[in-house]
Protein backbone atom coordinates (compact mmCIF):
# COMPACT_ATOMS: atom_id res chain seq x y z
CA UNK A 1 0.00 0.00 0.00
CA UNK A 2 2.97 2.53 1.04
CA UNK A 3 4.61 1.69 -2.73
CA UNK A 4 1.06 2.44 -4.39
CA UNK A 5 0.72 5.83 -2.63
CA UNK A 6 4.42 7.12 -3.58
CA UNK A 7 3.05 6.26 -7.09
CA UNK A 8 0.16 8.24 -6.53
CA UNK A 9 0.47 11.71 -8.58
CA UNK A 10 -1.53 15.12 -8.28
CA UNK A 11 -3.26 17.06 -10.37
CA UNK A 12 -4.58 20.57 -9.54
CA UNK A 13 -7.32 22.44 -10.64
CA UNK A 14 -8.47 26.09 -9.24
CA UNK A 15 -11.38 27.56 -8.02
CA UNK A 16 -12.71 30.53 -9.21
CA UNK A 17 -14.69 33.74 -8.50
CA UNK A 18 -17.37 34.52 -10.51
CA UNK A 19 -18.32 38.01 -8.89
CA UNK A 20 -14.26 39.45 -9.23
CA UNK A 21 -13.01 37.23 -12.10
CA UNK A 22 -10.37 35.63 -9.79
CA UNK A 23 -9.04 32.32 -8.34
CA UNK A 24 -9.72 31.78 -4.93
CA UNK A 25 -7.64 28.70 -4.51
CA UNK A 26 -6.57 25.61 -5.85
CA UNK A 27 -8.00 21.47 -5.61
CA UNK A 28 -5.04 18.85 -5.59
CA UNK A 29 -6.20 15.99 -7.30
CA UNK A 30 -5.07 12.41 -6.54
CA UNK A 31 -4.12 10.83 -9.81
CA UNK A 32 -2.89 6.64 -9.29
CA UNK A 33 -0.73 5.31 -11.49
CA UNK A 34 -3.43 2.85 -11.99
CA UNK A 35 -7.31 2.83 -11.59
CA UNK A 36 -8.99 5.97 -9.49
CA UNK A 37 -7.94 7.29 -5.83
CA UNK A 38 -11.03 5.69 -5.11
CA UNK A 39 -10.28 2.37 -5.69
CA UNK A 40 -7.24 2.79 -4.01
CA UNK A 41 -9.18 4.19 -1.11
CA UNK A 42 -11.40 0.96 -0.97
CA UNK A 43 -8.64 -1.34 -0.92
CA UNK A 44 -7.42 0.29 2.21
CA UNK A 45 -10.68 0.10 3.80
CA UNK A 46 -10.20 -3.74 3.22
CA UNK A 47 -7.08 -3.71 4.98
CA UNK A 48 -7.81 -1.34 7.35
CA UNK A 49 -5.64 1.10 6.23
CA UNK A 50 -8.11 3.76 4.95
CA UNK A 51 -7.02 6.75 7.64
CA UNK A 52 -3.21 5.86 7.09
CA UNK A 53 -3.37 5.81 3.47
CA UNK A 54 -5.81 9.13 2.99
CA UNK A 55 -3.61 10.66 5.43
CA UNK A 56 -0.72 9.91 3.29
CA UNK A 57 -2.15 11.33 0.11
CA UNK A 58 -3.08 14.46 2.35
CA UNK A 59 0.51 15.15 3.12
CA UNK A 60 2.06 14.16 -0.18
CA UNK A 61 -0.66 16.95 -1.92
CA UNK A 62 1.10 19.51 0.08
CA UNK A 63 4.51 18.51 -1.20
CA UNK A 64 3.86 18.09 -4.55
CA UNK A 65 1.66 22.01 -4.56
CA UNK A 66 4.31 24.52 -5.13
CA UNK A 67 3.06 27.15 -2.26
CA UNK A 68 5.65 29.11 -2.66
CA UNK A 69 4.83 29.85 -6.10
CA UNK A 70 0.91 30.28 -5.89
CA UNK A 71 0.11 31.29 -2.71
CA UNK A 72 -2.96 30.28 -2.86
CA UNK A 73 -5.27 28.30 -0.35
CA UNK A 74 -4.86 24.66 -1.09
CA UNK A 75 -7.72 22.25 -1.33
CA UNK A 76 -6.92 18.55 0.11
CA UNK A 77 -9.13 15.86 0.20
CA UNK A 78 -10.08 13.85 2.99
CA UNK A 79 -12.39 10.99 3.89
CA UNK A 80 -15.03 11.58 6.99
CA UNK A 81 -13.22 8.59 8.62
CA UNK A 82 -9.75 10.18 8.45
CA UNK A 83 -12.00 13.88 9.75
CA UNK A 84 -12.97 11.66 12.70
CA UNK A 85 -9.55 10.49 13.83
CA UNK A 86 -7.55 13.61 13.61
CA UNK A 87 -4.73 12.69 15.92
CA UNK A 88 -3.82 9.58 13.17
CA UNK A 89 -3.77 13.00 10.35
CA UNK A 90 -2.40 15.67 12.11
CA UNK A 91 1.64 13.94 12.45
CA UNK A 92 1.96 13.76 8.46
CA UNK A 93 0.18 17.08 8.01
CA UNK A 94 1.94 19.24 9.89
CA UNK A 95 5.11 17.82 9.09
CA UNK A 96 4.66 18.50 5.28
CA UNK A 97 3.27 21.82 6.55
CA UNK A 98 6.43 22.59 8.06
CA UNK A 99 8.85 21.06 5.17
CA UNK A 100 6.34 23.49 2.78
CA UNK A 101 6.44 26.41 4.66
CA UNK A 102 2.69 26.56 4.37
CA UNK A 103 0.52 27.40 7.17
CA UNK A 104 -2.71 25.87 8.59
CA UNK A 105 -4.86 28.90 8.00
CA UNK A 106 -3.60 28.40 3.84
CA UNK A 107 -5.54 24.52 3.41
CA UNK A 108 -8.83 24.04 3.06
CA UNK A 109 -9.35 20.19 4.20
CA UNK A 110 -12.43 18.91 1.86
CA UNK A 111 -14.23 15.89 3.82
CA UNK A 112 -16.17 13.48 1.68
CA UNK A 113 -18.00 10.14 1.14
CA UNK A 114 -18.46 7.99 2.70
CA UNK A 115 -19.69 9.08 5.74
CA UNK A 116 -21.78 6.40 6.76
CA UNK A 117 -20.69 4.47 9.26
CA UNK A 118 -18.70 7.11 11.04
CA UNK A 119 -20.13 8.66 14.29
CA UNK A 120 -21.08 11.91 14.32
CA UNK A 121 -19.72 13.16 17.42
CA UNK A 122 -16.32 11.92 16.66
CA UNK A 123 -16.67 13.27 12.64
CA UNK A 124 -17.85 16.70 14.74
CA UNK A 125 -15.43 16.49 17.49
CA UNK A 126 -12.87 16.16 14.46
CA UNK A 127 -13.86 19.05 12.53
CA UNK A 128 -13.74 20.64 15.63
CA UNK A 129 -10.05 19.76 16.30
CA UNK A 130 -8.51 21.12 12.38
CA UNK A 131 -10.75 24.38 12.94
CA UNK A 132 -8.88 25.35 16.33
CA UNK A 133 -6.08 24.54 14.79
CA UNK A 134 -6.51 26.92 12.16
CA UNK A 135 -7.97 24.84 9.28
CA UNK A 136 -10.58 25.70 6.71
CA UNK A 137 -13.34 22.73 6.75
CA UNK A 138 -15.35 22.19 3.66
CA UNK A 139 -17.94 19.19 2.96
CA UNK A 140 -17.36 17.74 -0.48
CA UNK A 141 -19.92 15.51 -2.92
CA UNK A 142 -23.07 17.78 -1.83
CA UNK A 143 -26.15 15.85 -3.35
CA UNK A 144 -24.96 12.76 -4.21
CA UNK A 145 -22.66 11.61 -1.39
CA UNK A 146 -24.32 10.56 1.58
CA UNK A 147 -23.34 13.24 3.56
CA UNK A 148 -26.61 13.77 6.63
CA UNK A 149 -28.15 17.27 6.73
CA UNK A 150 -28.40 17.28 10.49
CA UNK A 151 -24.51 17.27 10.13
CA UNK A 152 -24.32 20.14 7.84
CA UNK A 153 -26.13 22.58 9.74
CA UNK A 154 -23.87 21.21 13.12
CA UNK A 155 -20.53 21.10 11.54
CA UNK A 156 -20.52 24.77 10.20
CA UNK A 157 -18.06 24.18 7.70
CA UNK A 158 -16.50 27.28 5.67
CA UNK A 159 -17.58 25.52 2.55
CA UNK A 160 -20.02 23.19 0.80
CA UNK A 161 -18.89 21.52 -3.00
CA UNK A 162 -22.08 20.77 -5.25
CA UNK A 163 -20.99 17.43 -6.80
CA UNK A 164 -21.14 17.63 -10.66
CA UNK A 165 -24.03 15.05 -11.11
CA UNK A 166 -26.39 17.39 -9.42
CA UNK A 167 -25.58 20.34 -11.44
CA UNK A 168 -25.33 18.37 -14.36
CA UNK A 169 -29.02 17.69 -13.98
CA UNK A 170 -29.72 21.32 -14.51
CA UNK A 171 -31.45 23.79 -15.47
CA UNK A 172 -34.42 21.06 -16.71
CA UNK A 173 -34.70 18.52 -13.46
CA UNK A 174 -37.28 20.79 -11.83
CA UNK A 175 -36.43 18.93 -8.43
CA UNK A 176 -32.95 19.43 -8.33
CA UNK A 177 -33.21 22.73 -9.12
CA UNK A 178 -35.25 23.12 -5.99
CA UNK A 179 -33.08 21.22 -4.14
CA UNK A 180 -30.34 23.78 -5.64
CA UNK A 181 -32.25 26.65 -4.34
CA UNK A 182 -32.60 25.06 -1.17
CA UNK A 183 -28.86 24.87 -0.31
CA UNK A 184 -28.10 28.44 -1.81
CA UNK A 185 -30.92 29.28 0.88
CA UNK A 186 -29.27 27.40 3.61
CA UNK A 187 -25.66 28.87 2.43
CA UNK A 188 -26.83 32.35 2.56
CA UNK A 189 -28.07 32.41 6.50
CA UNK A 190 -25.64 30.27 7.52
CA UNK A 191 -22.71 32.36 6.39
CA UNK A 192 -21.24 29.44 3.99
CA UNK A 193 -19.44 29.51 0.76
CA UNK A 194 -21.29 27.10 -1.94
CA UNK A 195 -18.86 25.89 -4.51
CA UNK A 196 -20.44 24.38 -8.11
CA UNK A 197 -18.14 21.85 -9.46
CA UNK A 198 -18.11 20.07 -12.85
CA UNK A 199 -18.92 23.25 -14.71
CA UNK A 200 -18.32 22.57 -18.01
CA UNK A 201 -20.74 24.42 -20.50
CA UNK A 202 -21.83 28.16 -21.20
CA UNK A 203 -25.23 26.84 -20.41
CA UNK A 204 -24.24 25.05 -17.16
CA UNK A 205 -22.42 28.37 -15.82
CA UNK A 206 -25.21 30.44 -16.66
CA UNK A 207 -27.66 28.62 -14.81
CA UNK A 208 -25.31 28.76 -11.86
CA UNK A 209 -25.00 32.88 -12.25
CA UNK A 210 -29.33 32.51 -12.23
CA UNK A 211 -29.18 30.89 -8.95
CA UNK A 212 -27.13 33.27 -7.10
CA UNK A 213 -23.53 31.00 -6.72
CA UNK A 214 -20.30 32.86 -6.56
CA UNK A 215 -17.93 30.19 -6.63
CA UNK A 216 -17.19 27.89 -9.36
CA UNK A 217 -14.75 25.14 -10.70
CA UNK A 218 -14.49 22.77 -13.70
CA UNK A 219 -13.03 22.49 -17.46
CA UNK A 220 -15.28 25.02 -18.88
CA UNK A 221 -12.48 27.44 -16.69
CA UNK A 222 -9.57 25.54 -16.63
CA UNK A 223 -9.13 21.49 -16.66
CA UNK A 224 -6.99 20.27 -13.72
CA UNK A 225 -3.57 19.97 -14.84
CA UNK A 226 -0.79 17.04 -13.80
CA UNK A 227 2.34 18.71 -11.95
CA UNK A 228 3.11 21.87 -10.26
CA UNK A 229 0.87 24.92 -11.02
CA UNK A 230 2.96 27.76 -11.62
CA UNK A 231 1.52 31.04 -10.19
CA UNK A 232 1.64 32.75 -14.03
CA UNK A 233 -0.24 29.94 -15.25
CA UNK A 234 -3.02 30.50 -12.40
CA UNK A 235 -2.96 34.30 -12.82
CA UNK A 236 -2.82 34.34 -16.65
CA UNK A 237 -6.44 32.48 -16.47
CA UNK A 238 -8.80 35.97 -18.21
CA UNK A 239 -11.76 36.64 -15.96
CA UNK A 240 -15.38 36.88 -17.20
CA UNK A 241 -14.51 40.39 -19.11
CA UNK A 242 -16.15 43.02 -17.19
CA UNK A 243 -15.92 46.92 -18.33
CA UNK A 244 -13.50 49.37 -16.48
CA UNK A 245 -15.47 51.87 -15.33
CA UNK A 246 -15.39 53.83 -12.37
CA UNK A 247 -17.17 51.51 -10.47
CA UNK A 248 -14.76 48.29 -11.32
CA UNK A 249 -11.53 49.81 -10.32
CA UNK A 250 -8.53 47.81 -11.02
CA UNK A 251 -5.34 46.99 -9.09
CA UNK A 252 -3.12 48.66 -11.59
CA UNK A 253 -5.23 51.84 -10.66
CA UNK A 254 -3.90 52.20 -6.62
CA UNK A 255 -0.13 51.05 -8.16
CA UNK A 256 2.96 52.33 -6.50
CA UNK A 257 6.90 51.61 -6.86
CA UNK A 258 8.08 48.93 -5.51
CA UNK A 259 11.10 48.67 -2.64
CA UNK A 260 13.03 45.78 -3.82
CA UNK A 261 16.23 44.55 -2.60
CA UNK A 262 18.27 41.01 -4.23
CA UNK A 263 16.51 38.05 -2.88
CA UNK A 264 19.93 37.40 -0.75
CA UNK A 265 20.07 40.75 0.71
CA UNK A 266 21.01 40.58 4.57
CA UNK A 267 18.40 42.03 7.68
CA UNK A 268 20.75 45.07 7.81
CA UNK A 269 20.42 45.83 4.25
CA UNK A 270 16.74 45.67 4.91
CA UNK A 271 16.68 47.91 8.59
CA UNK A 272 18.82 50.45 6.27
CA UNK A 273 16.45 50.75 3.85
CA UNK A 274 13.14 51.05 6.26
CA UNK A 275 14.69 53.47 8.18
CA UNK A 276 15.50 56.14 5.31
CA UNK A 277 13.89 59.18 5.32
CA UNK A 278 10.98 58.19 2.72
CA UNK A 279 10.27 54.86 4.53
CA UNK A 280 8.57 52.63 2.77
CA UNK A 281 5.81 50.15 4.41
CA UNK A 282 7.25 46.83 2.97
CA UNK A 283 10.17 45.47 1.03
CA UNK A 284 9.82 42.74 -1.36
CA UNK A 285 13.04 40.56 -2.46
CA UNK A 286 13.75 39.45 -5.78
CA UNK A 287 15.26 36.80 -7.74
CA UNK A 288 17.47 37.76 -10.83
CA UNK A 289 14.61 37.65 -12.82
CA UNK A 290 12.70 40.01 -11.01
CA UNK A 291 10.03 37.36 -9.64
CA UNK A 292 8.97 37.77 -5.37
CA UNK A 293 10.54 35.33 -3.75
CA UNK A 294 9.51 37.13 0.07
CA UNK A 295 8.43 40.34 1.49
CA UNK A 296 8.43 42.08 4.76
CA UNK A 297 6.30 44.67 6.35
CA UNK A 298 7.99 47.33 8.13
CA UNK A 299 6.13 47.39 11.16
CA UNK A 300 6.76 43.26 12.31
CA UNK A 301 10.42 43.26 10.79
CA UNK A 302 11.78 46.09 12.89
CA UNK A 303 10.04 44.77 15.47
CA UNK A 304 11.86 41.30 15.77
CA UNK A 305 15.12 43.07 14.66
CA UNK A 306 15.08 45.33 17.54
CA UNK A 307 13.84 43.15 19.85
CA UNK A 308 16.23 41.07 22.82
CA UNK A 309 19.29 40.25 21.46
CA UNK A 310 16.93 41.13 17.79
CA UNK A 311 20.57 42.54 15.55
CA UNK A 312 23.00 40.50 17.17
CA UNK A 313 21.40 37.34 16.10
CA UNK A 314 19.75 38.67 12.66
CA UNK A 315 21.77 41.61 11.15
CA UNK A 316 24.35 39.71 9.06
CA UNK A 317 21.88 36.30 8.61
CA UNK A 318 19.49 36.36 4.77
CA UNK A 319 16.55 39.03 5.57
CA UNK A 320 14.25 35.64 4.35
CA UNK A 321 14.28 33.87 8.05
CA UNK A 322 12.54 37.21 9.28
CA UNK A 323 10.66 37.87 5.70
CA UNK A 324 7.26 36.34 4.86
CA UNK A 325 5.98 34.60 1.43
CA UNK A 326 4.75 37.44 -0.73
CA UNK A 327 1.46 38.20 -1.35
CA UNK A 328 0.89 38.61 -4.87
CA UNK A 329 -2.04 39.31 -7.44
CA UNK A 330 -1.89 39.65 -11.16
CA UNK A 331 -2.00 43.02 -13.51
CA UNK A 332 -5.12 43.91 -14.10
CA UNK A 333 -7.06 42.48 -11.76
CA UNK A 334 -10.09 43.80 -9.90
CA UNK A 335 -9.84 45.86 -6.87
CA UNK A 336 -12.64 43.54 -5.47
CA UNK A 337 -10.17 40.32 -5.77
CA UNK A 338 -7.87 42.07 -3.88
CA UNK A 339 -10.08 42.60 -1.62
CA UNK A 340 -10.79 38.75 -1.64
CA UNK A 341 -7.58 38.07 -0.85
CA UNK A 342 -6.83 40.17 1.57
CA UNK A 343 -9.68 39.11 3.62
CA UNK A 344 -8.48 35.31 3.29
CA UNK A 345 -5.11 36.42 4.32
CA UNK A 346 -3.97 35.38 8.13
CA UNK A 347 -5.10 38.64 10.93
CA UNK A 348 -1.71 39.75 11.04
CA UNK A 349 -1.22 39.92 7.24
CA UNK A 350 -4.20 41.85 6.42
CA UNK A 351 -2.57 45.14 6.11
CA UNK A 352 0.47 44.05 4.54
CA UNK A 353 1.65 45.40 0.77
CA UNK A 354 0.10 43.35 -1.70
CA UNK A 355 2.68 42.52 -5.09
CA UNK A 356 1.08 42.98 -8.33
CA UNK A 357 3.03 40.64 -10.91
CA UNK A 358 2.96 40.76 -14.64
CA UNK A 359 1.86 37.19 -16.38
CA UNK A 360 5.68 35.58 -15.87
CA UNK A 361 5.47 36.54 -12.28
CA UNK A 362 8.04 39.36 -12.54
CA UNK A 363 7.25 42.16 -9.79
CA UNK A 364 6.06 45.34 -11.05
CA UNK A 365 4.78 47.45 -8.21
CA UNK A 366 2.58 46.93 -4.94
CA UNK A 367 -0.54 48.06 -3.68
CA UNK A 368 -1.50 49.69 0.07
CA UNK A 369 -4.32 47.74 0.76
CA UNK A 370 -5.50 51.09 3.06
CA UNK A 371 -4.96 53.04 0.05
CA UNK A 372 -7.20 50.69 -2.21
CA UNK A 373 -9.90 50.00 0.42
CA UNK A 374 -10.02 53.88 0.58
CA UNK A 375 -10.45 54.31 -3.38
CA UNK A 376 -12.78 51.93 -3.27
CA UNK A 377 -15.03 52.86 -0.54
CA UNK A 378 -14.85 56.71 -2.28
CA UNK A 379 -15.97 55.08 -5.83
CA UNK A 380 -18.69 53.24 -3.78
CA UNK A 381 -20.04 56.74 -2.36
CA UNK A 382 -19.57 58.54 -5.53
CA UNK A 383 -21.68 55.34 -6.87
CA UNK A 384 -24.88 55.85 -4.59
CA UNK A 385 -24.64 59.75 -4.58
CA UNK A 386 -25.59 59.23 -8.36
CA UNK A 387 -27.82 56.49 -8.43
CA UNK A 388 -31.69 57.96 -9.09
CA UNK A 389 -33.41 58.12 -5.47
CA UNK A 390 -36.53 56.49 -6.97
CA UNK A 391 -35.45 53.55 -8.85
CA UNK A 392 -31.85 53.04 -7.07
CA UNK A 393 -30.52 53.04 -10.85
CA UNK A 394 -26.95 54.54 -12.08
CA UNK A 395 -27.72 57.90 -14.45
CA UNK A 396 -26.66 58.25 -17.84
CA UNK A 397 -23.16 58.44 -17.21
CA UNK A 398 -22.97 54.40 -16.72
CA UNK A 399 -24.24 53.49 -20.07
CA UNK A 400 -21.88 56.41 -21.66
CA UNK A 401 -18.86 54.88 -20.36
CA UNK A 402 -20.32 51.49 -21.41
CA UNK A 403 -20.99 52.57 -24.93
CA UNK A 404 -17.76 54.54 -25.29
CA UNK A 405 -15.96 51.28 -24.12
CA UNK A 406 -17.50 49.18 -26.76
CA UNK A 407 -17.10 51.36 -29.55
CA UNK A 408 -13.89 51.67 -29.32
CA UNK A 409 -13.40 47.92 -28.94
CA UNK A 410 -15.22 47.98 -31.75
CA UNK A 411 -17.88 45.60 -29.71
CA UNK A 412 -20.80 44.97 -31.83
CA UNK A 413 -23.87 46.88 -29.36
CA UNK A 414 -27.54 48.07 -29.43
CA UNK A 415 -28.17 51.54 -27.09
CA UNK A 416 -31.71 52.05 -26.45
CA UNK A 417 -33.85 54.21 -25.01
CA UNK A 418 -37.47 53.67 -23.18
CA UNK A 419 -39.91 56.03 -22.25
CA UNK A 420 -43.67 56.03 -20.67
CA UNK A 421 -46.11 57.19 -23.64
CA UNK A 422 -48.16 60.29 -21.77
CA UNK A 423 -46.38 60.08 -18.68
CA UNK A 424 -47.63 63.50 -17.79
CA UNK A 425 -51.25 62.46 -18.47
CA UNK A 426 -50.42 59.39 -15.74
CA UNK A 427 -49.71 61.65 -13.18
CA UNK A 428 -52.45 64.44 -14.01
CA UNK A 429 -54.96 61.09 -13.90
CA UNK A 430 -53.65 58.76 -11.50
CA UNK A 431 -51.98 61.28 -9.54
CA UNK A 432 -48.00 61.46 -9.20
CA UNK A 433 -47.46 58.47 -6.51
CA UNK A 434 -49.14 56.05 -8.63
CA UNK A 435 -46.98 57.41 -11.73
CA UNK A 436 -43.39 56.95 -8.99
CA UNK A 437 -44.78 53.58 -8.57
CA UNK A 438 -44.78 52.72 -11.94
CA UNK A 439 -41.06 54.31 -12.54
CA UNK A 440 -40.22 52.31 -9.78
CA UNK A 441 -41.76 49.07 -11.21
CA UNK A 442 -40.03 49.54 -14.66
CA UNK A 443 -36.59 50.09 -12.46
CA UNK A 444 -36.86 47.03 -11.23
CA UNK A 445 -37.47 45.36 -14.29
CA UNK A 446 -34.45 46.71 -15.59
CA UNK A 447 -32.46 45.68 -13.05
CA UNK A 448 -33.52 42.52 -13.29
CA UNK A 449 -32.32 42.10 -16.57
CA UNK A 450 -29.08 43.71 -15.13
CA UNK A 451 -28.47 40.78 -13.17
CA UNK A 452 -29.69 38.11 -15.38
CA UNK A 453 -28.47 39.10 -18.90
CA UNK A 454 -24.46 39.78 -19.01
CA UNK A 455 -24.11 42.39 -21.01
CA UNK A 456 -27.13 44.53 -20.14
CA UNK A 457 -26.33 47.88 -18.60
CA UNK A 458 -28.94 50.38 -17.22
CA UNK A 459 -29.80 53.93 -16.45
CA UNK A 460 -32.88 55.96 -15.42
CA UNK A 461 -31.63 59.23 -17.62
CA UNK A 462 -34.77 61.40 -15.04
CA UNK A 463 -38.12 61.46 -15.47
CA UNK A 464 -39.90 58.51 -17.28
CA UNK A 465 -36.83 58.26 -19.61
CA UNK A 466 -34.43 54.86 -19.35
CA UNK A 467 -31.52 54.11 -21.07
CA UNK A 468 -30.06 50.50 -21.88
CA UNK A 469 -27.03 48.91 -23.69
CA UNK A 470 -26.79 45.41 -24.40
CA UNK A 471 -24.99 43.04 -26.50
CA UNK A 472 -26.80 42.59 -30.37
CA UNK A 473 -28.04 38.93 -29.21
CA UNK A 474 -29.52 40.32 -25.60
CA UNK A 475 -31.94 43.11 -27.46
CA UNK A 476 -34.56 40.92 -28.10
CA UNK A 477 -35.21 39.61 -24.35
CA UNK A 478 -34.67 42.85 -23.43
CA UNK A 479 -37.64 43.99 -25.57
CA UNK A 480 -39.65 41.14 -24.42
CA UNK A 481 -39.09 41.93 -20.72
CA UNK A 482 -40.19 45.44 -21.18
CA UNK A 483 -42.69 45.43 -23.77
CA UNK A 484 -44.66 42.20 -23.27
CA UNK A 485 -45.62 43.52 -19.16
CA UNK A 486 -49.17 44.99 -19.27
CA UNK A 487 -48.11 48.37 -17.52
CA UNK A 488 -50.66 50.06 -15.22
CA UNK A 489 -50.94 53.38 -13.07
CA UNK A 490 -53.41 53.02 -10.31
CA UNK A 491 -55.09 49.99 -12.91
CA UNK A 492 -55.06 52.41 -16.01
CA UNK A 493 -53.39 50.88 -18.60
CA UNK A 494 -50.15 52.17 -20.20
CA UNK A 495 -48.15 51.76 -22.89
CA UNK A 496 -44.41 52.18 -23.77
CA UNK A 497 -41.83 53.17 -25.99
CA UNK A 498 -38.37 51.57 -26.65
CA UNK A 499 -36.38 53.15 -29.88
CA UNK A 500 -33.32 51.40 -30.62
CA UNK A 501 -29.88 52.02 -32.57
CA UNK A 502 -27.46 48.58 -33.45
CA UNK A 503 -24.03 49.90 -33.29
CA UNK A 504 -21.91 47.20 -35.32
CA UNK A 505 -19.88 48.79 -37.59
CA UNK A 506 -17.76 52.36 -37.28
CA UNK A 507 -20.44 54.55 -38.23
CA UNK A 508 -20.47 55.44 -34.55
CA UNK A 509 -17.98 56.85 -32.79
CA UNK A 510 -19.40 58.16 -29.17
CA UNK A 511 -22.29 57.75 -27.09
CA UNK A 512 -23.00 61.33 -27.93
CA UNK A 513 -23.29 60.86 -31.73
CA UNK A 514 -25.35 57.81 -30.90
CA UNK A 515 -27.47 59.70 -28.67
CA UNK A 516 -28.16 62.51 -30.94
CA UNK A 517 -28.99 59.49 -33.12
CA UNK A 518 -31.92 58.33 -30.74
CA UNK A 519 -33.93 61.34 -30.42
CA UNK A 520 -35.64 61.80 -33.65
CA UNK A 521 -36.41 58.09 -33.56
CA UNK A 522 -37.34 58.02 -30.17
CA UNK A 523 -40.35 60.85 -31.45
CA UNK A 524 -41.00 58.38 -34.61
CA UNK A 525 -42.07 55.97 -31.81
CA UNK A 526 -44.16 57.81 -30.49
CA UNK A 527 -46.02 58.02 -33.42
CA UNK A 528 -46.60 54.17 -33.31
CA UNK A 529 -50.03 53.09 -31.33
CA UNK A 530 -49.56 50.62 -28.44
CA UNK A 531 -45.86 49.45 -26.69
CA UNK A 532 -43.71 50.25 -29.44
CA UNK A 533 -40.47 49.15 -30.40
CA UNK A 534 -38.62 50.74 -33.33
CA UNK A 535 -34.94 50.17 -34.44
CA UNK A 536 -32.20 51.52 -36.49
CA UNK A 537 -28.93 52.25 -38.19
CA UNK A 538 -26.46 54.99 -38.10
CA UNK A 539 -26.68 56.74 -41.33
CA UNK A 540 -29.21 54.66 -42.00
CA UNK A 541 -32.61 56.33 -43.60
CA UNK A 542 -34.65 53.35 -42.49
CA UNK A 543 -36.71 52.49 -39.32
CA UNK A 544 -37.52 49.28 -38.84
CA UNK A 545 -40.92 49.07 -36.95
CA UNK A 546 -40.34 45.55 -34.39
CA UNK A 547 -43.78 46.34 -32.26
CA UNK A 548 -46.50 48.13 -32.29
CA UNK A 549 -48.73 49.81 -35.39
CA UNK A 550 -47.82 52.93 -36.85
CA UNK A 551 -50.06 55.77 -36.84
CA UNK A 552 -50.93 57.94 -39.43
CA UNK A 553 -48.65 60.73 -38.59
CA UNK A 554 -45.89 58.08 -38.53
CA UNK A 555 -42.72 59.46 -40.62
CA UNK A 556 -39.46 57.95 -40.82
CA UNK A 557 -37.17 60.74 -40.14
Amino acid sequence: MEVAVEQVSFAFQPVYNLHTGGVIGVEALARPAKGKVQDLLRHALRRGRLVAVDAALAARALLAEPSHETLLPLHVNLTAASAAAPQLVLDPLLEALGTTGRRTREIVLEVGSPFHGVPAKALLAGVRRFTELGFRIAFDNLGHGDLPLNLLAEARPHLMKLDRTTLHRLPDDQPTVALVEALCHFAARADVRLVATGVETEAQLETVRRLGIRLVQGNLFAPAREGTVPAAGLASVPPAPAARTATNPRVDDFLRAPATLPADATCDQVRKVLLDQDAPTGIVGVDAEGRPAWSVDRSRFLLDLTGPFGHALHANRPAARLADPPRTIRSGAGALELLDLVTDAELDRSGDDVIVVDAEGRCVGVVLVHELVRGVAEVKIEEAAALNPLTRLPGSDAVAREVDRRLAASHPTVVGWLDIDSFKRVNDTAGFAAGDELIRAIGRALSDLHTKLPGVVVSHVGGDDFLVACDLDEITPVADALLDVAWSADGRPVTVSLATIVCAGERAQSYQEVSRMLAPLKKAAKHVRGSSWVNSWPAADRVEILRGEPGADFVTR
